[in-house]
């Protein structure tokens, strides 16, 4: 098949989706397609326009790849691609109107509000609020925004202000929740819509305070455990959870889901990742090896299924 990868693009996390990029191109220069790599940039929409392919393989992260743009571009452009559509995208990339589906559908998530910042004269506002509905430690992030990039985990009052900013320079909606402190696991959801499957669930063990940017993507930033030690029946639960969470929202081909298990044992919600990190040694490639598909296999299980899903 003829088929265009777009990777690159203009959001905080281009490094990493030029490494996603790279990784895919190979794959499928390996499985035998013929590739075009498009280091996507909105203001050159010209490489899309007059695209020629069968199909358009998504390695974009963040904002204009993983939040629906780029999926209604090809939409009206009538190219099929791999990965969810529009709306999943959008949805899951709005991490408080994910959580509320989440929620109402009997999955746990943490307690949240949500700021929109220009509906306050000023941040001291926020602040006030977020002092009268949290306690100590709480975490605010950019409602749309991945990797982690302009989260801060508040452990001093003193620091509310400057979280505000922080994540107000990524966003102009804040979500601000409670802290769950617990261990960190991921579920790999892949699979035909209505036919998914959860793969192995992943323990990521930060070197860091938590899964910050760095121990996402620096060498040596975390361990992961494959498949995690947890009991079955909480492997159970976990899997049930993420292909529930992957259904809600509607997300097709695969998704990664973020959990945390709190103290209580009880799987959190965090968000689901519906343009996950495809590099060679990301957390989705490592489940999938331990159920014997290599990379290159990962990468073409998603083609096969994009190709049979969308005809």
């Amino acid at each position: 098949m003829k088929i265009a990868v777009l990777y690159g693009g203009i959001s905080g996390e281009r490094e990493v989706s030029l490494s996603t990029g790279k990784g895919v191109i190979q794959a499928l220069i390996n499985k035998g397609h013929e590739v075009k790599g498009i280091d996507f940039d909105p203001g050159k929409l010209d490489e899309v326009l007059n695209l020629d392919v069968d199909l358009v393989f998504i390695g974009l992260h963040g904002r204009f790849g993983e939040d629906g743009k780029i999926q209604g571009l090809l939409d009206m452009l009538n190219i099929p691609y791999v990965g969810s559509g529009v709306l999943s995208s959008a949805l899951a990339m709005d991490k408080a109107k994910s959580k509320q589906i989440f929620s109402s559908q009997g999955i746990q998530t943490a307690f949240s509000r949500t700021y929109v910042v220009n509906q306050f004269e000023k941040l001291s506002d926020i602040v006030m609020d977020v002092k009268a509905n949290f306690s100590i430690p709480f975490v605010v992030k950019p409602n749309q925004e991945g990797s982690t990039l302009g989260l801060t985990i508040v452990k001093e009052e003193q620091q509310i202000q400057k979280a505000l900013e922080v994540a107000s320079a990524s966003d102009s909606v804040l979500l601000v929740e409670e802290y769950v402190g617990g261990r960190e696991v991921t579920v790999p959801v892949v699979g035909k819509q209505g036919e998914e499957e959860a793969l192995p669930v992943i323990e990521i063990i930060p070197k860091n305070d938590y899964y910050d940017f760095d121990s996402k993507y620096k060498p040596g930033g975390s361990e992961h455990i494959v498949p995690a030690k947890v009991s079955e029946d909480l492997t159970k639960q976990l899997q049930t959870n993420a292909v529930k969470a992957h259904q809600l929202l509607s997300c097709d081909v695969y998704s990664r889901v973020d959990f945390i298990i709190n103290e209580n044992n009880i799987p959190i919600i965090l968000e689901v990742n519906t343009l996950p990190g495809m590099t060679p040694t990301s957390l989705f490639p490592d489940s999938a090896q331990v159920i014997g598909w290599s990379y290159d296999d990962l990468i073409e299980r998603f083609v096969t299924l994009s190709v049979t899903d969308k005809k």
